[in-house]
């Protein structure tokens, strides 16, 4: 179905061309889908098609993935410069306001747009991300979670861009996901995948994101001083909030989904006991009709 989406590359003001996937009527109310690490606007081939019955949706390929601009330097992958990406993607189609839709990593950068402007965020719905108070208490007070985050230390050493450069995509591809999703549907989606990630620079920015990022992930052997912010205030969301979370998750630990209430006053949250970390191409049934039941609510 996505072979019948429009595909236009746009120039944004913040110095990057991203490759976006457009669907349904450019009147109706908006829908803006951010995919996570290590994918593209494919994430939500089953929920583009579903949502763009009654949105405008919009699914770009963020910064440094499949064939968007990889612009060099670490400095260029922080969050602020990915959120200001996300939201001159909607000035461009004409959307003050709009659904913002993320996972994993595109999970992150709407929790933080929906901070930061909640102006601009009508609705948010965060499909396994954390948000990122919780993420950061959870490495100092989970150990569960401290250690399944261990990778993000692996990725953020430069180490891994000359592996990878050994390997090869395809190897890279089969020691990533192993364990991690449905090995089918999985198998499916492999070409996408070894064709993005082959693309000049495309690892290296995507393992950027990780290197950009604020987060403290401490060695396991570690006791580094705790933030002050853990324990201060911490402001909660305007706007309502769906949470959708594959309970199969390995990156991301049931501990992501607790003591959300005090920070998101409108809160609602879906467990799929039967998905992973990619629960919108695991489970898509199940995700649309959660979608469809709260935006109906």
């Amino acid at each position: 179905m996505l072979d019948e989406m429009t595909r236009t590359r746009v120039a944004l003001p913040t110095g990057v061309e991203l490759d976006v996937v457009t669907a349904g009527d450019p009147a109706a109310p908006a829908m803006l889908m951010l995919h996570g690490f290590p994918e593209s606007h494919r994430t939500w081939r089953h929920q583009i098609p579903e949502f763009a019955r009654d949105h405008f949706v919009i699914a770009p390929d963020q910064r440094g993935y499949a064939r968007s601009s990889k612009p060099d330097g670490v400095e260029n992958y922080t969050a602020d410069k990915i959120v200001a990406d996300a939201l001159a993607l909607a000035d461009h189609f004409g959307k003050d306001r709009f659904t913002l839709v993320g996972h994993d990593w595109g999970g992150a950068v709407a929790w933080m747009a929906a901070l930061q402007h909640p102006g601009r965020v009508a609705r948010l719905i965060i499909l396994n991300a954390p948000h990122p108070l919780i993420f950061q208490r959870t490495m100092f007070d989970d150990p569960d979670q401290r250690r399944a985050s261990q990778y993000i230390r692996a990725f953020r050493d430069t180490a891994i861009d000359t592996m990878v450069a050994d390997i090869g995509a395809e190897a890279f591809f089969d020691k990533t996901f192993v364990g991690h999703a449905n090995p089918v549907k999985l198998a499916e989606e492999r070409a996408h995948y070894v064709d993005q990630w082959s693309q000049p620079g495309a690892l290296t920015a995507m393992f950027n994101w990780y290197r950009a990022s604020a987060i403290q992930v401490p060695a396991m052997d570690e006791n580094p001083p705790r933030p002050a912010f853990l324990d201060a205030p911490f402001p909660p969301l305007q706007m309502p909030v769906l949470v959708i979370w594959g309970m199969g998750d390995t990156a991301l630990r049931p501990s992501q989904i607790v003591g959300l209430e005090p920070l998101v006053p409108q809160l609602t949250l879906v467990k799929i006991e039967e998905a992973g970390h990619f629960v919108p191409w695991e489970a898509p049934a199940e995700v649309n009709a959660a979608i469809r039941g709260w935006l109906a609510g």
